[in-house]
């Protein structure tokens, strides 16, 4: 198979730009490398097609050696004709080439199997040639079941059902057989209990929350048309000519074939196409809410006093330095009397002046608005600013082995309070230390294929830490591990060779990593900072293979770098046509010129600063017809939860989020945005908030 024309074919690009894609990807370069340093090659193609040329490669790589298993086994047989082999050679999708190897695959002992064993397939030929004979009622009915056999292994009759199918099916559930409706398990499942609609029209959410009801034994899904006769009478084939006694045996045949055989297999195949489909799309939205989170905007090196909040068991408060070092710990008790509420008052006070602390992040868990409340009536002696942080992920992190590894010394309670803080100065670079499945962005997360999901979430992490860049000198192992060219075993490396010989003094030190080869330099170097490198390069997004070309435009105009740099009018008489090579283009220098005017500049948004309605705290407090400040918490495919702050999320159903159709709620919220929500309903007995952006925009 040529896979650059198939690939470019399906994905609607070029040839070429695909071939040059293929290569680098084979030849060890990664999704962000090429995207970034290869724009030439492949004609500026983004990260999100390069990723689609390589997943698509993969599952082409994949059909080819099922492809060569398929001709094995039929060769082995003695069935292998040349029209076949030509046959097999040329379909391009694994449905249609298990439909050709349908009628040679190994089979268990069938009904068909039997009655050609019982010596019946004699009587199935002569039926299906119109011959009628003297055949008893044992006979005739092997006859039928081998027909059957036969006709469900006919890739045209499976190609024809599928398209009635594809036009007709419906996807219902039902109560499954056995199931009491006063199963507890049931009140989960309720709305679904007698549902149907058009396959085509269900929305991602509803497939997977019916399959979710199936597989908790409570639902009865299907999918197929709700009547068998177009099916049915789609089948006709050569057999179809065939009168009299012969036929009426046929026609019971191909009813036979269809219900027994076709039916559910092509049943089966559906739903996988629903689920595959489903979860590709929530594993989408999964992986956008991520990358908005990953991406939020960060506070930066503040100093900073953290609280994990808690009634009973008090709050842990941690005092951080401006790059996230662990600095002070200890436990107050606001709730448990007036008394300590006053103690803990002066404490936070108190702990501020030490420190010097500039920022307070206080979890948004259980006792967040309270202790949000208590800081407030603090009188600290400088400017501090105190930001609600989502506590999501925390405690998984504070019990991790990279937790343990940072904080050997303190137990999981002081762990989660460093998390909060750390995340409110640099949520890219505390999230990466989570699973992204423990940070509570996704929905279905468990229903959907989890192997897609990694690859997905994995490409997400990867994509946001490289669009960011990273400080070689501070980095996490776990960041490091993201960034192109590294992984877990090189990140382990260059840590370890930071802390024996101290920071790094350029890029070039790289080199001096063991184990660290020129591939891994090259995949790397231009997504690393060294902000107290004495080049200036090492702290821009410029790669080290342009460091020669950029001092032969700054030597042009009668400069060093540093000064090119700084100075915009020297910049502006660089003719960037006078620099054009074979193996750079004016995308590469158009993006060289970006980074010599801002070096190294963070893509993610400004902070600012959040506060909730000070009057409302509980779910009580909200009445109809409020408007209310909120954060946006989670996007689904059918709208947003957002935090109003009540310990409880309000949803704004997609019909709610404008005063026209919206398709995609990221069209027009994104996660952690700050906005104005309107209550539409509240629901005390269910827990349930009903917001709408209608008329707030």
């Amino acid at each position: 198979m040529n896979y650059a024309a198939t690939i470019a074919n399906r994905l609607e690009l070029n040839v070429r730009q695909v071939e040059k894609t293929i290569e680098l990807l084979e030849s060890g370069a990664t999704v962000p490398f090429i995207a970034r340093y290869r724009k030439e090659a492949t004609g500026s193609l983004n990260e999100v097609q390069i990723a689609a040329i390589r997943d698509l490669l993969l599952r082409l790589k994949e059909l080819d050696k099922r492809r060569e298993a398929i001709l094995s086994s039929i060769e082995e047989q003695g069935k292998l004709t040349d029209e076949l082999r030509q046959r097999i050679e040329a379909v391009e999708s694994m449905t249609d080439l298990e439909d050709l190897y349908l009628p040679y695959r190994p089979k268990r002992r069938t009904r068909a199997t039997i009655a050609i064993e019982k010596g019946y397939e004699p009587v199935a030929d002569a039926i299906m040639r119109g011959k009628w004979g003297d055949w008893n009622d044992e006979a005739l009915a092997g006859a039928r079941d081998i027909i059957a056999e036969r006709i469900s292994e006919d890739v045209a009759v499976r190609n024809r059902v599928r398209s009635v199918f594809r036009r007709r099916a419906m996807l219902s559930s039902a109560l499954a057989r056995g199931v009491d409706e006063n199963d507890e398990r049931v009140g989960k499942f309720e709305s679904w209990l007698d549902w149907k609609e058009p396959v085509s029209k269900a929305p991602s959410h509803r497939i997977l929350a019916l399959f979710r009801g199936e597989e908790a034994g409570v639902l009865k899904v299907h999918v197929k048309p709700e009547k068998d006769d177009e099916a049915i009478a789609s089948m006709g084939g050569q057999w179809s000519v065939v009168n009299g006694q012969c036929r009426e045996q046929i026609q019971l045949a191909v009813e036979d074939s269809y219900k027994r055989l076709i039916q559910p297999s092509i049943e089966t195949e559906f739903r996988n196409l629903l689920k595959e489909k489903a979860d590709k799309e929530a594993i989408r939205v999964f992986a956008e809410n991520l990358r908005q989170l990953l991406l939020a905007a960060p506070l930066g090196q503040k100093r900073t006093l953290a609280i994990d909040p808690g009634f009973r068991t008090g709050c842990k408060v941690v005092c951080l330095d401006a790059q996230g070092q662990l600095l002070h710990n200890e436990t107050i008790y606001p709730f448990t009397s007036v008394r300590e509420e006053r103690a803990a008052v002066a404490k936070l006070e108190a702990l501020a002046e030490a420190f010097q602390i500039e920022a307070i992040a206080i979890g948004n868990g259980t006792a967040g608005r309270e202790t949000e409340e208590v800081v407030q009536r603090c009188h600290f002696k400088n400017k501090v600013i105190a930001v609600s942080v989502s506590e999501a992920g925390a405690s998984v992190y504070s019990a991790s082995d990279v937790a343990r590894r940072e904080f050997p010394d303190y137990d999981v309670t002081v762990r989660g309070a460093v998390s909060i803080g750390r995340r409110l100065m640099d949520p890219l670079s505390e999230l990466v230390k989570i699973d992204p499945k423990s940070i509570g962005v996704g929905q279905y997360q468990h229903d959907v294929d989890q192997k897609m999901l990694a690859g997905s979430l994995s490409d997400t992490v990867v994509s946001c830490v490289n669009s960011v860049g990273v400080e070689l000198n501070t980095a996490s192992r776990e960041l490091l591990s993201y960034v192109s060219g590294i992984g877990p075993a090189l990140a382990d490396k260059i840590v370890e060779h930071r802390n024996r010989n101290g920071a790094f003094v350029s890029r070039e030190a790289l080199h001096d990593v063991k184990g660290l080869g020129d591939k891994a330099f090259e995949q790397c170097a231009g997504f690393l900072r060294v902000r107290e490198s004495k080049n200036p390069l090492d702290r821009s997004a410029v790669h080290p293979e342009r460091y020669a070309l950029v001092e032969k435009m700054a030597a042009s105009v009668g400069a060093d770098v540093q000064t090119l740099m700084k100075d915009k009018e020297l910049r502006g008489k660089i003719r960037l046509e006078d620099f054009v090579s074979k193996d750079c283009g004016l995308p590469t220098l158009q993006d060289i010129m970006k980074e010599l005017e801002k070096p190294g500049l963070d893509p993610r948004a400004k902070f600012e600063v959040f506060e909730f309605d000070k009057n409302v705290t509980r779910i009580e407090d909200v009445k109809e017809g409020m408007v209310l400040p909120g954060i946006v918490t989670n996007i689904t495919a059918f709208g947003a939860f957002v935090d109003i702050g009540v310990h409880q999320d309000g949803l704004v159903h997609v019909s709610q989020m404008a005063n026209r159709r919206v398709n995609d709620p990221n069209e027009v919220v994104h996660l952690h945005q700050h906005l104005k929500v309107k209550v539409l309903e509240v629901d005390l007995r269910r827990h349930r908030i009903s917001l709408t952006l209608k008329g707030l925009e």
